[in-house]
């Protein structure tokens, strides 16, 4: 078992529905979670691509996190079978619908290790209540020295994304089509997409905030590595305050909003264009009718008129013959 570094683990569509299928078949309405293993190929630049998985029985006490079971033996038969489809896919880890880590992780993950050198951990927010982010967190378990000197093995996040194919696509934009409203237009789209991309800015900024506060209680540890690159993120801000930066955001602003100002002032005049031209259809339409409806009543008085005058003219024809007679 050669041994990999891994930098990134990239997630396909197919994967995740895999996933949420097998939860809501064992998982839904309770407190269980479902827990199957990840396979797929290793890519250029140390990302680990996840394109099919396969469940897993197991099961566990929800009072003793160290009662756990699970088949191993279903396990290599399962991979053995999945082997002479794809030799090509390979053993990258498991998944488990946490939706957080759990303290016998370290141990299933210990299992793991028996047929592959560096597992990788994928947990799996199936539920996404927040609907912020990624549904997605992956983890490697690595070996550091503790306080005491001993050995001891925790879990590092590292980065994870959702890969597609360009086959897969297709079949996700169909599936799409029953969740998304295809008649919004791009605006609507683009605004949607900022809206969430703020929602998700203020989860990281509040993480942020609550980590920095447990390091001054003296709750977790100083990492310098997270300090660091906290200090590196604010230096990246922006200076805000300069006149230069506030009198390029002043022009920016003022021209989008008369971008926006304009564009609301030809909307109004077209729907009121539109509305001035269906009131004028409207009314032809009903003089059209009245004049349709006048002609008739002409004609049937035409008529009656006629029959009128034809038994007039009977009526006098009657009187000649009797005088004659």
């Amino acid at each position: 078992m050669t041994e990999r570094k891994i930098k990134e683990v990239v997630v396909h569509p197919i994967v995740l529905l895999s996933i949420v299928d097998h939860y809501n078949r064992i998982s839904k309405g309770s407190t269980k979670r479902a827990v199957g293993v990840l396979l797929g190929d290793y890519q250029a630049g140390g990302k680990a691509d996840v394109s099919n998985v396969y469940a897993v029985p197991f099961e566990e006490d929800s009072k003793d996190p160290k009662v756990w079971y699970m088949d191993h033996i279903y396990h290599e038969t399962m991979f053995s079978m999945f082997k002479k489809v794809n030799v090509k896919e390979k053993m990258l880890g498991w998944y488990s619908t946490g939706p957080k880590l759990k303290l016998n992780d370290i141990q299933i993950n210990e299992v793991f290790k028996r047929y592959m050198a560096d597992p990788v951990l994928v947990v799996v927010d199936v539920e996404m209540i927040s609907q912020v982010g990624l549904p997605t967190e992956a983890y490697l378990q690595i070996e550091e020295v503790g306080e005491s000197g001993e050995l001891v093995k925790k879990f590092k996040h590292i980065p994870s994304s959702v890969g597609v194919h360009e086959m897969e696509a297709v079949g996700v934009e169909h599936l799409l089509r029953d969740i998304k409203d295809v008649t919004e237009g791009s605006l609507v789209k683009q605004i949607s997409n900022k809206v969430l991309s703020l929602k998700a800015l203020i989860e990281r900024l509040s993480e942020i905030s609550n980590y920095l506060e447990l390091v001054l209680n003296k709750s977790y540890p100083m990492n310098n590595q997270i300090i660091s690159n906290l200090q590196e993120i604010v230096n990246l801000l922006p200076n805000l305050s300069g006149e230069k930066t506030v009198r390029s955001f002043s022009v920016l602003t003022n021209e989008m909003m008369q971008t926006i100002y304009v564009a609301s002032i030809i909307r109004t005049i077209t729907a009121l264009h539109k509305l001035i031209n269906n009131r004028i259809d409207n009314k032809e339409r009903e003089l059209a009718i009245e004049k349709r409806e006048h002609d008739k009543i002409l004609a049937a008085q035409k008529k009656e008129k006629a029959k009128e005058e034809k038994s007039e003219d009977d009526k006098s024809e009657a009187m000649k013959d009797i005088d004659k007679k």
